[in-house]
């Protein structure tokens, strides 16, 4: 059994939950003004993490705000490098500013899927990130594209699962239109959370069995209660013994 995670959370994303959230997380991905958030979000969201100690990343997705970046597009490797770059400096300029180390990036919403199954765009989004700071830890999907795309850039890696979703028997994420996707029971994510660190076998959405690797797992802040579902997270993790420890650069 694994003796420590890293428990990261998606904000910035103009929720009202990041103040409470932040104190039993320990990596924040925060939107970069493109599917969501500003420079005052990104800047208050920077500032909680240094309040609480925890690893602050960007979380870059398509611009289409409209659809919270949650709608597949079809763009060149020039855009996608100019997606990721001009949200990357963004970012990176505020943190500057405020003291606080820019440890790693997750791609948000549509972008992280497709690049979890397209070999190309997972190419692209790699070599992004490596030409603006070869130290960033790139966060992708467990055992997807966009980890063997991370690899063969050279780059840090974190192979990421997730506390509150439910998985297909491929190891990708149901789509979450689909009934049952997003766990709504905090017990059931608790569960799930503890299968994942301890190795053991998750239920697939079809009933079938999946191991998932993961050195960091997801709780998104969007939920209706997503500090509650953090702190019962957290709390069932200490009493499991697991220690939760951020992404470090």
């Amino acid at each position: 059994m694994q003796r420590s995670i890293d428990f990261n959370c998606d904000l910035g994303e103009g929720c009202a939950n990041d103040a409470d959230v932040m104190p039993f997380i320990s990596s924040a991905n925060i939107a970069c003004g493109a599917h969501a958030g500003d420079i005052a979000s990104m800047r208050a969201t920077l500032r909680l993490c240094a309040a609480h100690g925890v690893s602050a990343g960007a979380h870059p997705g398509y611009a289409d705000r409209e659809h919270f970046g949650r709608r597949a597009l079809a763009l060149s490797r020039e855009q996608i490098r100019s997606l990721l770059h001009e949200q990357l400096e963004r970012i990176a300029e505020i943190a500057l500013a405020e003291g606080v180390a820019l440890v790693h990036v997750k791609p948000h919403g549509a972008l992280y899927n497709q690049a979890a199954a397209d070999a190309v765009l997972a190419d692209a989004i790699a070599e992004a990130v490596r030409a603006f700071d070869s130290n960033l830890i790139l966060v992708g999907l467990a055992g997807s594209r966009l980890i063997t795309a991370g690899l063969a850039h050279g780059l840090r890696i974190a192979h990421e699962a997730f506390t509150d979703r439910r998985y297909q028997s491929d190891g990708s994420l149901a789509p979450r239109g689909q009934p049952g996707a997003v766990i709504e029971s905090v017990d059931a994510a608790i569960a799930q959370a503890l299968a994942i660190v301890r190795g053991e076998s998750i239920a697939c959405i079809d009933g079938t069995a999946l191991r998932v690797h993961a050195d960091t797992l997801c709780l998104h802040g969007d939920g209706s209660d997503a500090a509650g579902f953090a702190g019962s997270l957290r709390a069932a993790f200490d009493d499991a013994g697991v220690m939760v420890r951020c992404l470090q650069r």
